[in-house]
């Protein structure tokens, strides 16, 4: 093929794949101009036009609008510059689409209604930037007049969650629970009222006086069971909370009663809230982050256990 051929409009729709409306209408448009015309009136292109389509059909297929591609052929738009631009556009898109699929799965997984289903779609219809701020409020109206307690909010925004571009079903779930419990003000009230608690350092009586090392056994214990599904009220749990009962009550030199059994809830209830366990726990799934079994919520586990109460 040399410079001087010249193409019918058949012979382009075969070289590029275009049918021949689709290359009348570009040429009428003025995108790809006919180079010449036959004797008979017929249009006739050269190379330069047979390239230019290829280059359309190219922009085109990757989505690119008719005007901008023309402009790019023009040379007013490098290729690069409109490659960019409408990359980052697809970005947005897929990561809405992500978004969307994930939700639809949920739904299909849960058996959603109408109205959860509604919820579920507002909630992840905001962009990072609407849900960043969403939890910023949060943390504004819970700590914005605490001026005398800085650790409690750096420990709240240094967890700050962020529901990544392509979450799973267990994440959209634990984003939507999320956004409802945050804009609770009771819950905003308990979680001030524990992150004051908990940024200042303080352990409980029972803990300081059990020790490190019975501490940490028990959380581990308690991580282990919660992990493999056991509950405090089960049958399964029963053996393990029996066995910790006996090592507190050997520490501090009690019977291993009912009476030392409400004891130790009354000291775990000193610290413990299960609407702010709640809080972390979703926060780690949005996150997407691994459980510390040494950072798990073991106080609602064990006072459960203790009291036996399916109202604990």
């Amino acid at each position: 093929m040399d410079v001087t051929t010249l193409y019918s409009i058949g012979e382009l729709s075969r070289r590029t794949g275009l049918s021949v409306r689709t290359i009348r209408f570009y040429s009428d448009s003025g995108v790809v101009a006919p180079t010449t015309r036959s004797p008979a009136g017929y249009r006739l292109y050269d190379l330069d036009a047979l390239l230019r389509l290829e280059l359309l059909r190219t922009l085109r297929e990757l989505g690119m609008d008719l005007a901008t591609i023309q402009r790019v052929l023009e040379r007013e738009l490098s290729v690069a510059e409109v490659a960019a631009a409408h990359a980052a556009a697809m970005d947005v898109q897929i990561r809405v689409l992500q978004l969307r699929r994930s939700v639809l799965r949920l739904v299909a997984s849960r058996g959603s209604d109408p109205e959860e289903t509604k919820l579920m779609h507002r909630l992840t219809q905001l962009s990072g930037e609407e849900r960043r701020r969403l939890i910023d409020d949060f943390i504004d109206g819970t700590f914005g007049t605490l001026d005398d307690e800085p650790a409690a909010v750096a420990m709240v925004r240094a967890a700050t969650p962020d529901l990544p571009d392509d979450p799973s079903g267990e994440q959209v779930a634990a984003w939507v629970e999320l956004a409802e419990l945050v804009g609770d003000e009771g819950f905003r009230a308990r979680m001030r009222r524990m992150a004051r608690y908990q940024a200042a350092g303080r352990t409980l009586d029972i803990e300081s006086e059990a020790g490190e090392e019975l501490m940490e056994f028990t959380r581990q214990k308690v991580a282990e069971a919660m992990e493999l599904g056991i509950g405090p009220l089960s049958d399964r749990g029963a053996p393990v909370i029996d066995d910790l009962v006996h090592r507190f009550a050997e520490v501090f030199a009690r019977i291993p009663d009912t009476e030392f059994r409400d004891w130790m809830a009354q000291q775990f209830e000193e610290a413990h809230d299960p609407s702010v366990d709640r809080y972390w726990r979703l926060v780690w799934i949005v996150n997407g982050w691994q459980e510390v079994p040494n950072l798990i919520p073991v106080h609602h586990w064990l006072i459960q256990a203790l009291r036996n109460d399916r109202d604990a």
